[in-house]
């Protein structure tokens, strides 16, 4: 037998026929034509053909009649499905605790969040549920396929009740948060009831008999104070990672690929198929910083000049002996960054590290109210330091 290659990039073999009962010469000789189509690319990781014809030709004398057969008849490129397992670069999964993967191999991930469900049975489940999926969470499916623990989550949080299903359709910071940890609003409501009551009475200890007199920077402070803590706590918590990872070049590009890489806080934890080196965790609590000192000044501008035309549209209507000097506006937001860039993000760190000890705790998984009531005494000692702390670095740096 021997082969010879096809034009069309696929192979023929060609097998001799000789029966015994026949004398070997040209009329008696046969040959057998296998041909199979074209070979589908390397990255292929199996291919059926899709044709295979045998052809018997018989030998004549030259000046018979010979009919002329086209190999190339009927050939069909193989056609690749990347609608359930092809490889592809979509999805990127980084599930709660910082989980990576995706795919069927997955097994860790298999185990915690459920089997991962191809782009088919996604469709067949939203419909089920009457839900229409984000674009992104489809091109997820289509790529890598999505855990039915996700899946599931997602489609109970997008039938709440208005805004929450609305917020959970349309806003993908929020939604993405949601799925990796479902306690995120929990933590955020907490941080806020918490935040006000604390500020206002380590305001009240700190500021004395002065707090009339000064309570334009309590205003200033709680307004501020608000918009900050859905920043502390959004910046450090898991994130569900839906999408195309990025594929810019240049230093944008690689300063993006070298942030996702991060992981959301200094202690998240690991899972398999997604390890942090300690300089990795290093390198966030610095990043964290550089973002919570942007945030910090930008809010100190807004606050303290709210704040600020507050007192001087106050004091062109009555002036008093006991009125202090209106803070500088600048210097006021940078203690702000400054602030946010060292204290709370060392604080809030180690909140999140204590959080996650305490969660993954076999107390806590029997009795979940034990990681709530953990959630909410920690986070209430930590407002109250810190509103201390703030109004000490204030008035040591003379700002107030």
């Amino acid at each position: 037998m021997s082969s010879v290659c096809s034009p069309l990039g696929g192979f023929t073999t060609a097998k001799f026929h000789n029966s015994s009962h026949q004398p070997t010469s040209r009329a008696g000789a046969a040959l057998q034509f296998n041909a199979f189509s074209k070979f589908a690319p390397s990255s292929q990781s199996s291919v059926r053909s899709r044709s295979q014809k045998s052809f018997r030709i018989q030998c004549t004398e030259p000046e018979a009649v010979t009919e002329k057969v086209d190999l190339s008849e009927d050939f069909e490129e193989p056609k690749v499905d990347n609608n359930g397992d092809g490889g592809g670069d979509g999805g990127d999964w980084r599930l709660p605790n910082g989980g990576g993967g995706g795919g069927e191999g997955d097994e860790g991930d298999g185990d915690e969040l459920g089997p991962v469900m191809k782009y088919d049975d996604v469709l067949a489940e939203a419909e089920k549920r009457g839900a229409v999926l984000p674009a992104d969470m489809l091109q997820a499916a289509k790529s890598t396929g999505i855990p039915r623990l996700i899946l599931d989550r997602y489609l109970d949080l997008q039938s709440s009740a208005w805004p929450f299903g609305f917020l959970m359709r349309y806003c993908g910071m929020l939604r993405n948060r949601m799925l990796a940890d479902p306690s995120f609003l929990f933590k955020v409501g907490i941080e806020v009831i918490i935040d006000t009551c604390s500020t206002t009475f380590a305001e009240v200890k700190e500021r004395g008999k002065n707090f009339w007199s000064e309570f334009e920077l309590y205003t200033a402070d709680l307004l501020v104070g608000l918009v900050v803590d859905l920043a502390l706590v959004g910046m450090l918590a898991p994130c569900a990672r839906i999408g195309k990872p990025s594929v810019s070049t240049g230093l944008l590009g690689r300063l993006q690929h070298a942030t996702a890489s991060l992981p959301s806080s200094v202690f998240e934890a690991e899972r398999p198929g997604t390890r942090f080196s300690l300089q990795q965790r290093i390198a966030t609590y610095f990043y964290k910083g550089v973002l919570y000192g942007s945030v910090g000044f930008g809010c100190g501008i807004i606050g303290q000049g709210i704040a600020n035309m507050i007192m001087t549209a106050k004091r062109s209507i009555k002036k008093s002996e006991d009125d202090i000097p209106v803070p500088p506006l600048v210097g006021s937001a940078v203690l702000w960054g400054v602030f946010l860039a060292v204290s709370s993000n060392t604080r809030y760190q180690s909140i999140n590290g204590l959080e996650r000890v305490v969660e993954a705790s076999p107390l806590a998984k029997q009795i979940p109210p034990v990681a709530r009531a953990f959630t909410v005494g920690v986070r209430f000692a930590n407002n109250f330091y810190g509103g201390m702390q703030f109004v000490d670095w204030a008035k040591r740096s003379g700002i107030q």
